[in-house]
């Protein structure tokens, strides 16, 4: 008998299931759920799956409601879970092409070209639904995607195209980085100055500015630009081309204020610029930008001023720096 452990590109989940006829509820379950996990369909009953971290609890307990499913006689049904193997190279390929996505980056690609040729035509608000409609459809293609190949990569590259379109039609002027060193500041040569960005306040400048106010500038006033070639040379500027405050190489305008006054060691700023920086111009996922992102849309719509935007947003930035702040503290204290 072999006991050697399988190579893991060689290790797959057998879902095999067989439901009373009259069991149409636990069938439709049973569906909805091998779909969701990605699975693919071998025959009626028969569904594989990569054996990758986690894939197996969520099948087991598919197969452990399957199991419970009884037809009008109370028979129940029969329902396996099995490791298999493939014999070779040529089996494992064969299984590998059960689980491409061309198909679905394919059908989605061709929405959001749609939608990306009706972008001037939108509003602000049509913008951002479109956003995240289309956001969510890639999310969950590239959940089950266990295998990405060139067709992920062209989703990827038009999925970051599109946002830049929105992008510049929500935050029209949107910086370029700059190349360079970030010089270091002195703070008391920045207290109760006027400091000045583009209007319709979005992510980064939205988190400048509170930054600004609550580490740097506590009594800074803020001139909101509809043209940031008038902007008056007594105002700092920050997040907007040739501003004294902008992107510089990989780092947002909210990095660079960070690293230019001397705060990139405090845990609770540096999680919220990962945070500003992927929703800015993307990277590693941070599990509360989305909701951030929602928050700061649904203020956009509802309040009349980027005075009035700043302010609610900045008890949201409030809550989440307390809370990445003491994110190691909680952590390490025993459950109640």
């Amino acid at each position: 008998m072999n006991l050697s452990p399988p190579s893991p590109e060689t290790a797959w989940l057998l879902l095999v299931v067989s439901l009373p006829t009259s069991a149409s509820a636990a069938r439709m379950r049973l569906w909805r759920g091998v779909k969701a996990l990605g699975a693919a369909a071998l025959r009626d009953g028969a569904y594989l799956l990569p054996d990758l971290p986690g894939q197996r609890a969520a099948l087991e307990a598919l197969a452990a409601d399957a199991a419970g499913a009884t037809d009008n006689d109370g028979k129940y049904g029969n329902v396996w879970v099995l490791s298999v193997h493939a014999t070779g190279a040529l089996q494992h390929a064969e299984y590998r092409a059960l689980f491409a996505r061309s198909s679905e980056y394919a059908a989605w690609m061709a929405e959001v070209s749609a939608t990306r040729a009706t972008l001037s035509t939108l509003d602000e608000a049509a913008l951002l639904r479109a956003a995240r409609r289309h956001g969510r459809a890639f999310e969950a293609i590239r959940k089950i995607d266990f295998f990405p190949d060139e067709a992920s990569v062209r989703a990827e590259t038009q999925w970051r195209d599109f946002n830049a379109a929105v992008d510049i039609l929500l935050s029209p002027g949107e910086p370029r980085a700059a190349a360079g060193n970030i010089p270091r500041r002195d703070p008391t040569q920045y207290q109760a100055r006027q400091w000045a960005t583009r209007r319709h306040l979005w992510v980064d400048r939205v988190a400048c500015a509170w930054l600004i106010r609550r580490f740097i500038d506590p009594h800074a006033a803020f001139l909101w630009l509809d043209d940031v070639r008038q902007c008056p040379d007594f105002a700092l500027g920050f997040d907007f081309d040739g501003a004294t405050f902008t992107h510089v190489g990989d780092r947002v305008s909210f990095e660079v204020l960070l690293a230019s006054f001397g705060l990139e060691e405090d845990k609770g700023l540096a999680r919220i610029g990962q945070m500003v920086h992927v929703l800015d111009i993307g990277g590693t996922p941070v599990a509360e930008a989305s909701g951030f992102e929602a928050v700061l849309a649904g203020a956009r719509e509802r309040l009349p001023s980027d005075d009035a935007l700043l302010e609610e947003a900045s008890r949201v930035l409030d809550s989440l720096y307390t809370h990445f702040s003491g994110a190691r503290k909680r952590a390490t204290q025993p459950p109640v």
